[in-house]
């Protein structure tokens, strides 16, 4: 494999269901379908084995305000598993930089606001030192990255689920490019994580 373009790798996870959807046609924000998969032991170690590289935290406005909405109330939660506490303990500590043309300031710590188009913001974070950037569920975020040919591994956990419509992360048009897989693992419920990183 031909090494990846200088500076850290940008590593994006997505959940989607077997006809490619990453969320439901009516309401983007119900992510109920995916609940009953993303607490298998697949969807679980597969986030921990991208996490464990990564310094940075990629989001959008949306995803930040659930995702740390919801995730440090996870550490010391009674019952809560060691590696959805892991996730949580690493987000609370990791350098995070939220895309926002309407934030002004952050609500968390150790967190950055950027107002900046996607691809123009990750070639700045390439030029810091640091391990992976990880863009976490982020849709428009990866969506923009694999537009502009960003991505250099992408992680998917694919829920065998057909929501019938609504979004696509891969859309017509995206720049044509060569993947190769890096690791699978099929799990309870039919729940397969993929890792593709990309030949350059």
């Amino acid at each position: 494999m031909t090494q990846q373009t200088a500076g850290r790798r940008v590593v994006t996870n997505m959940s989607l269901s077997l006809d490619g959807r990453y969320a439901k046609p009516d309401n983007p924000l119900d992510m109920s379908w995916v609940m009953p998969y993303a607490v298998s032991d697949v969807a679980r170690d597969h986030l921990t084995s991208l996490w464990e590289s990564a310094t940075t935290a990629l989001l959008g406005r949306v995803n930040a305000e659930g995702f740390l909405g919801f995730w440090p109330t996870v550490i010391g939660m009674e019952g809560a598993d060691p590696r959805d506490e892991g996730f949580a303990k690493w987000l609370v500590d990791a350098d995070k930089v939220v895309l926002s043309s309407t934030l002004d300031e952050a609500p968390w710590e150790r967190t950055t606001v950027v107002d900046k188009p996607t691809a123009e913001a990750v070639a700045d974070l390439r030029a810091t030192e640091g391990g992976d950037i990880l863009v976490l569920s982020s849709a428009s975020v990866i969506k923009a990255l694999l537009a502009a040919d960003a991505v250099d591994r992408l992680a998917l956990t694919i829920f065998p689920v057909v929501l019938g419509g609504g979004p696509r992360l891969f859309e017509d048009g995206l720049p044509a490019g060569q993947w190769t897989l890096a690791s699978q693992t099929a799990g309870e419920h039919g729940t397969l994580a993929l890792v593709y990183d990309r030949l350059r």
